[in-house]
């Protein structure tokens, strides 16, 4: 999505005497974009609204471009009708309105659209690019959401960007998308690797969620990996061999979350693993794996033991995160593991650390403790459901299949469980209320499910690297272009799968350098 010209040509004209709007998009990620320069006479307040299907201008909410002349002022707002009363309401309690914003900072009554509520305030001659592109784009999250929880503030549903609207207010520097990505990776199949820059925020994103959703602490576990496990007992402790009948639990408190998630499927509860990978993960982990994909429990002693059952399961309201840093002290990944997770990649961008830097609060996140507990049943109920299908599904069959036949040669193709992962990951993205297109869709599902098991030589890896790439442009001839850094290929119009792409080429470069690469990078 890019928007920053059409709101750039949208300024220009609002300096002019011209009222037409027949050059300007009419669409935009399927909302309808509607522009008012005036009619008749110039207005004081041109505007850009986008409409979802069922709202109109006199009766709905939208969000809202408002450039005020006099103030030179863009404000993008959560936009209400004012002809009659919305059927669905914002959800934003602490917004202020256009008419207490105007108020606050000195600049009189504004000339109109007050009662709407303010999002962002630009000054009109010193707009970034970035900037828009993010805030518009984390509008359109939450305005999907908003309408499709209804609006109601007594719903119960889960809504992802409640946790995304606390986490930041307390100070967390996370994006939007990024959280979508997150929630429905877990949601899809509870157990999710995040990797990338150390320091990027991997275990305090984890920590957050299951703190923000968890009624009591007794429901999270965070365990550190150490990097002398070399089988399960860390995790789920022995048989005592000198006295018979009793067993010795872990002091990391696994057994216990594994019993009480057992008993309380109700509820979610939450294993993290932080630096997942200081050990073999194969060698302390294998019971886990097996017992996710069988059903079957995991067997702790034959016979009695006081408290400690015999067989433990792995249940559907268990949520498995592990984090991962990769350096000299670190494993690899099995394929066997990473056919069973998704793997979600951190950076940090420059104008994320720019407003990291800027900031002057620090992170509460005390404030999360069980602010999303009322939402936690339907959270646990999503994971063990099937969701209806995503209005995308046949169109991303047809690029999956196209993408198992590039992948085949290099031994990286995928079974019937990665395929089918994807395919409900898109599901419940759309379940959540993003209306996410194909290429957005396929873009997470490469980063998260396909690009992870890719490693080897270049004389196996180079060429279906490029088959790849091609596959990610819209003209597949500026790949060697690209990958020599010829070309800037940013922006949907030159890239299906932007962040894949950009992967693909870090893959190669380190290909090229190395002779050998995976996705992982040091």
């Amino acid at each position: 999505m890019e928007f920053f010209e059409e709101l750039t040509r949208f300024l220009a004209q609002c300096q002019t005497e011209n009222l037409k709007t027949a050059h300007f998009a009419n669409e935009l990620e399927g909302l309808k974009v509607k522009i008012s320069f005036g009619k008749g006479n110039p207005a004081r307040v041109p505007w850009i609204a986008l409409l979802a299907p069922g709202q109109q201008i006199s009766s709905g909410i939208y969000p809202f471009y408002l450039f005020y002349k006099n103030q030179q002022l863009l404000i993008l707002a959560f936009g209400i009708s004012e002809t009659l009363p919305p059927e669905i309401p914002w959800r934003q309690p602490d917004a202020e309105t256009i008419d207490s914003y105007f108020k606050m900072q000195g600049l009189g009554k504004p000339a109109k659209y007050g009662g709407s509520f303010v999002f962002r305030v630009y000054e009109a001659r010193d707009l970034e690019k970035g900037q828009i592109e993010a805030d518009l784009n984390e509008m359109l999250v939450i305005y999907s959401a908003t309408l499709a929880s209804g609006g109601s503030s007594e719903d119960r549903r889960f809504n992802y960007l409640a946790f995304y609207e606390k986490a930041t207010a307390c100070g967390l520097q996370i994006d939007a998308d990024l959280v979508l990505r997150f929630v429905a990776a877990l949601i899809a199949k509870p157990f999710v690797i995040l990797t990338g820059l150390s320091g990027a925020g991997k275990t305090r994103l984890a920590q957050a969620f299951a703190q923000w959703i968890s009624e009591t602490e007794e429901q999270v576990c965070l365990v550190p990996v150490g990097a002398d496990w070399t089988n399960r007992e860390p995790l789920l402790g022995f048989p005592n061999a000198l006295e018979p009948g009793q067993y010795i639990k872990p002091e990391s408190g696994v057994v216990d979350l594994l019993v009480a998630a057992e008993a309380n499927a109700g509820k979610p509860y939450f294993l993290i693993l932080d630096e997942m990978n200081l050990s073999h993960v194969e060698r302390y982990f294998a019971d886990f794996l097996s017992a996710m994909e069988s059903g079957e429990p995991i067997r702790l002693h034959n016979g009695t033991a006081g408290d400690v059952p015999a067989r433990v399961r792995v249940p559907s309201n268990l949520f498995i995160i592990g984090t991962v840093n990769i350096d000299e002290t670190t494993y690899m990944f099995s394929p066997k593991v990473l056919d069973r997770a998704n793997v979600i990649e951190f950076s940090i961008s420059s104008e994320e650390m720019r407003t990291f830097l800027q900031s002057e609060s620090r992170a509460a996140t005390q404030k999360l403790a069980a602010a999303g507990a009322d939402a936690a049943e339907a959270f646990a109920d999503m994971a063990r459901s099937i969701p209806p299908d995503s209005p995308v599904r046949e169109a991303l069959g047809d690029e999956l299949l196209a993408l198992f036949e590039i992948l085949k040669p290099a031994g990286a193709e995928f079974g019937y469980r990665s395929a089918a992962e994807i395919l409900r990951f898109a599901s419940v993205i759309h379940q959540l209320g993003a209306k996410w297109p194909l290429q957005k869709v396929m873009d997470a599902a490469l980063m998260q499910k396909l690009l992870p098991k890719i490693y080897g030589s270049r004389r196996k890896l180079e060429p279906v690297l490029k088959a790849l790439g091609r596959r990610c442009l819209a003209d597949p001839d500026l790949l060697e272009d690209y990958l020599a850094n010829k070309k800037d290929l940013s922006g949907p119009q030159m890239a299906h799968y932007p962040a894949a792409l950009d992967k693909i080429s870090r893959i190669y470069r380190n290909l090229i350098d190395h002779g050998f690469a995976s996705y992982a990078e040091a």
